[in-house]
This record gives C-alpha cells, structure tokens and sequence, in this order.
C-alpha cells in the first residue's frame, strides 16, 4: 500500500478535486489542512520546492504536485503505477 498525503485547505477546489479522483480510485491518503497548522505550512513549501499553492500531492514521499498534474497522471495512464496498481 502506498502512502499519500495532501497538503490542503478546506475552501480550495482544486484540492476537492483531487481527494475525489483519489477516492473514486479508492486511495486513502492523508489530508493535512495548512490553514489550522502554520508549522505543516512550512513543511508543505519546504517539502514541494517552494510551492505556496494547494493542494501539494505526494505519494511516498515522492512530490508529485498539485490537482492538475494529479489529473494528468491519471490522463497518462501514469497514476495507477504511481498508486501501485497491478496492470
């Protein structure tokens, strides 16, 4: 099982879109909303190169950025591998 985490906020659409296409492939991950949290702010932009914008996506540890790569993985055909997916 792969680990996901998405650094969020709860008013973004771009992050609902993301967590949806994460949950239609049944994934879980795990969400952290850096409007409570300042400190895991900090370690969003630090973790994604400086990115300020969410949501900022990785999937075991590895940065994959934010809804629009997410989806165009998926348009690829590159997430499920990503996910671990058998093919």
């Amino acid at each position: 099982m792969v680990n996901v985490t998405i650094y969020s906020r709860n008013w973004c659409g771009y992050c609902f879109r993301a967590k949806r296409l994460l949950e239609a492939k049944g994934v879980a991950f795990e969400e952290i909303d850096v409007d409570v949290d300042l400190e895991r702010e900090r370690e969003m932009i630090q973790r994604s190169g400086g990115r300020l914008t969410v949501p900022q996506i990785f999937i075991d540890g590895e940065h994959v950025g934010g809804a629009d790569e997410l989806h165009d993985l998926e348009r690829r055909g590159e997430l499920d591998r990503l996910l671990g997916f058998q093919s």
